[in-house]
């Protein structure tokens, strides 16, 4: 055997990989990035790492917060649909929700685009997507990372990753350590299913023999893809608004409001939820009765309707919720807190699942 190299090696791009597309995808998106420039970051791309000078951000006392978040299976529908337009404002919402909870501002974001095969203009669009829910979140788009993985992943798949981070002054941490019995529970509706329970979704289509161009069942006039595709709902500008009277708040994401309302509450103290309050979307109806999905694993498995839940004392709910709607929001009571005896969220009434 003959160890003399050949004459025409193998390039990168033979191998399924092209470094000057992802170059020129770079230089693409780098006016969406600088379309979200904040006090502290100038959203420049291009170096190893993202700089961002807290110091410029006006907090005192900051402490910082972290998140990062994927957008789970809803990326199939949107491959098969070739709709990638608001899978990026989903990503950016699920991680931005996970930091408001705790009171946070965002502060700055990084996205992780992976695929089989990098198509410039499919890239451009998630990363358009991004850019839009860092401007409504106010967050800066200061890095992130595309990584062509022919072999690992499908030629037309991709997936991805965010990483967002905040601040709060430390004195203004949530949850509060004053939560106490007879506080109530304002729910902030979701948009639909946001970006959680998809893998469910995706079974009750096909066991119903939909595809996502069929006219949606819940809503004939677009199709099921677009309506389960509409992105995730971004709270931070109307949670904002209502600091610092809220004493605790719960993103309602996977596991719903049975496993997500206990994360903010002291051990002393439960949830109790009239079911009956609660204003689910249509399509949940139809996830319910096609799926013949039990209402304790809806509750377990999806928003149903409630894409954030806010904690305040009795006194201030009036005011809190003048200053929601009064940032567009249709705020509604749907429980309070109570001494917690066993379980630590109490359901009473009966879901009324719309047609």
């Amino acid at each position: 055997m003959s160890d003399k190299p050949a004459e025409k090696g193998l390039t990168y791009e033979q191998a399924g990989v092209n470094i000057d597309t992802a170059e020129r995808l770079v230089r693409a998106i780098k006016p969406l990035a600088a379309s979200t420039a904040r006090p502290g970051a100038d959203a420049d791309l291009g170096g190893f790492g993202a700089l961002f000078d807290i110091g410029a951000a006006g907090f005192t006392d900051p402490i910082l917060v972290a998140a990062t978040d994927g957008v789970g299976t809803k990326l199939k529908i949107a491959i098969e649909t070739g709709q990638h337009g608001g899978i990026g404002v989903d990503l950016v919402a699920m991680c931005v929700n996970d930091l408001i909870v705790q009171g946070a501002t965002p502060l700055f974001f990084l996205d992780y685009f992976a695929c089989g095969a990098l198509d410039p203009a499919v890239a451009e669009k998630v990363v358009a997507g991004i850019a839009a829910g860092c401007k409504e979140a106010g967050a800066a788009l200061i890095g992130g990372e595309t990584a062509e993985m022919p072999g690992l992943y499908a030629r037309q798949d991709y997936d991805l990753a965010g990483f967002a981070v905040g601040a709060v002054e430390r004195s203004a941490v949530l949850p509060r350590a004053d939560l106490a019995a007879g506080d109530v529970i304002i729910a902030l509706p979701s948009s639909g299913v946001h970006a959680n329970g998809f893998s469910l979704v995706r079974r009750i289509a096909a066991d119903a023999g939909l595809d996502w161009m069929s006219p949606a069942p819940f809503a004939p006039e677009i199709t099921l893809g677009e309506a389960l595709l509409t992105p995730t709902r971004i709270y931070v500008r109307p949670v904002l608004a209502g600091l610092p009277r809220i004493k605790a708040l719960a993103h309602i994401t996977g596991g719903g409001l049975t496993e997500n309302l206990p994360r903010v509450l002291p051990n002393g103290l439960a949830a109790a939820v009239d079911l009956a309050e609660l204003r689910p979307q249509a399509m949940f109806g139809w996830l319910a009765r096609q799926g013949g999905v039990r209402d304790a694993d809806m509750l377990r498995t999806f928003n149903c309707g409630v894409g954030m839940a806010v904690i305040v004392a009795e006194a201030d709910a009036g005011p809190i919720m003048d200053t929601l709607r009064a940032e567009g929001e249709t705020p509604y009571l749907v429980g309070r807190l109570v001494a917690r005896t066993d379980t630590p969220v109490h359901f009473t009434g009966q879901i009324a699942w719309p047609t």
